[in-house]
């Protein structure tokens, strides 16, 4: 059971309790939340590497009282050497997961952070880059104790040993290390105090962007040092929609924004009047579908792509409402992938929100270590497929489809919410359970978090979609579901790693704020 924070002095949550540590500690000495946010985004690259790093891209959106919300973009584009015809030279059908081959798109996160102090300081922050990057400097050099999830990924994933250099810093003596024991990451230290002095630009056109580019080449990477230049993060106009008393935002494509948008926007349609029934997670569930094909013919590069705007247009929705069926499963699906990723959540003081997304993409990402610089690269390059006839076909300059969303949302009376999860494909679902509990059914933000989540989709190997649920439903409900034609896996686990790590917070008008992290994961909400 994950307990409900309350304080009026601002709050942060984390998967992780050293980012929420370090982000609580921003605002207690007068920070916003976007440095708050700086600060928690830089830790939980150094303590929580099987989900993040600065290897990876990051999203973002802001919302300011008074202010219209924006979005943070700092998703790398692929490498100049990333084309179709090399991979299908060196054999390649599909895009590979481990490798230098998988290593193929520009990490955004650190220009993503520079993008967030640039906010910052128009909203008034003043606290000096050494001072947000300090805590993460010191756990980096001094070493952070590894936790489960860390060491269940690096048993899972047997894979990563095949590659040398990280071999050597993450599998001491061959193997996985044990709970608690130190993983110091001195190299990563080092990068990370220049950045600190330098300024996060280093990353991509520095001294840091020199070791970077020389490591990649040496790995024959598809990355150039041109390529590296040439990326900057990007501000945004978020998705919006109306549901009945609120205004809900989500970042635009390439991520996967507009699906969660959809499944809010048609579940709001419904008219469910009872949370935890089969009305409630079934029409979740049928929302998500619909929501899933539409992201699956939308959503890409926006410079390649069309307009997802009128996804959310009040008529398209009316319509897609009427199509779904209240007592039986529709029968199509796209695979759920999983992805390891941290959401975060801060408030201030004064209001200021912030939902913050970042991820290396699968577990350790790339496995691809830079000895020189102590960074692990993204894959997220395997988004991209190798047929050119396809939404997303690999090419340079062009950035991949993305799992990442960070949710916002600004109610009619005041109240303002930031909330999401990991979760890879299903980040969407995961994000529903928790803001129609929290909202439509009046869950305590604690208890909306921590209840039994499902997942919808086709699993790999699986030629039907299916629902996958935690340990904890009402077999009742479990029955209905079957009944009414949905192939479901109860899994012997009642908190999940599979069923992602949420987290979300909730200012109301009185200027209270209410925040909780996960149960599944190890960290939790701070505030004063």
């Amino acid at each position: 059971m994950s307990e409900t924070v309350v304080g009026e002095k601002g709050m942060v949550s984390a998967p992780h309790r050293a980012a929420s540590e370090a982000g609580a500690a921003v605002l207690e000495e007068g920070g916003n939340a976007v440095e708050a946010m700086i600060a928690m985004a830089v830790t939980i690259a150094v303590v929580y590497p099987h989900m993040n790093g600065i290897g990876g891209d990051a999203f973002a959106l802001i919302a300011a009282p008074d202010r219209r919300p924006v979005a943070i973009d700092a998703c790398g584009a692929a490498g100049s050497l990333a084309t179709i015809d090399r991979y299908e030279k060196a054999g390649y059908h599909v895009l590979p997961f481990r490798g230098p081959d998988a290593a193929l798109t520009v990490a955004g996160a650190a220009s993503g952070w520079g993008l967030l102090a640039e906010v910052a300081t128009a909203l008034g922050g003043r606290l000096p880059r050494r001072e947000l990057l300090a805590d993460a400097v010191r756990r980096a050099r001094e070493g952070i104790a590894v936790v489960r999830s860390h060491v269940r990924v690096l048993a899972e994933h047997a894979d990563l040993g095949a590659l040398p250099a990280f071999a050597v810093q993450f599998l001491p003596e061959g193997k996985a290390p044990e709970v608690g024991s130190l993983l110091r990451q001195e190299r990563l230290a080092d990068t990370l105090d220049q950045l600190a002095n330098a300024g996060f630009a280093d990353f991509y056109r520095g001294d840091v962007a020199a070791e970077i580019a020389a490591d990649l080449e040496e790995a024959r990477a598809p990355i150039t040092r041109d390529d590296l230049r040439r990326h900057e993060a990007k501000l945004r106009e978020p998705l919006s929609l109306r549901i009945k008393g609120a205004t809900l935002f989500n970042t635009p494509p390439p991520t996967q924004g507009l699906a969660s948008l959809i499944i809010l926007a048609l579940f709001d349609r419904l008219g469910v009047s009872r949370g935890e029934s089969f009305d409630h997670v079934h029409g979740l569930l049928e929302a998500a579908r619909l929501a899933g094909q539409v992201r699956d013919r939308v959503v890409t590069d926006p410079a390649y792509g069309d307009d997802a705007k009128p996804y959310l247009e009040p008529a398209w929705l009316d319509t897609a409402a009427l199509g779904i069926d209240r007592k039986r499963a529709g029968t199509s699906a796209a695979p759920a992938a999983i992805g390891d990723t941290v959401w975060m959540g801060a408030i201030d003081r004064n209001g200021v929100a912030v939902s913050f997304i970042q991820s290396l993409f699968h577990a350790f990402g790339s496995g691809v270590f830079l000895p020189r610089t102590g960074i692990l690269w993204q894959n997220r390059g395997a988004s991209f497929s190798l047929d050119p006839a396809s939404l997303n076909p690999l090419a340079p300059g062009r950035k991949p489809p993305h799992t990442l969303n960070p949710p916002l949302a600004r109610f009619d009376d005041g109240r303002v919410m930031v909330y999401g999860s990991m979760g890879g494909d299903a980040q969407p679902q995961f994000q529903s359970a928790v803001f129609t509990r929290a909202i439509h059914f009046g869950m305590e933000l604690g208890e909306a978090v921590a209840a039994p989540r499902w997942r919808f989709g086709r699993t790999w190997g699986a030629e039907t979609p299916g629902v996958t649920l935690e340990d904890r439903f009402d077999p009742d409900l479990v029955q209905a579901l079957e009944r009414a034609g949905h192939l479901v896996d109860v899994l012997p686990e009642a908190y999940s790693d599979s069923m992602g790590h949420a987290g979300a917070l909730l200012r109301r008008a009185d200027r209270r704020i209410f925040g909780a992290a996960d149960p599944r994961a190890d960290g939790t909400a701070l505030g004063g």
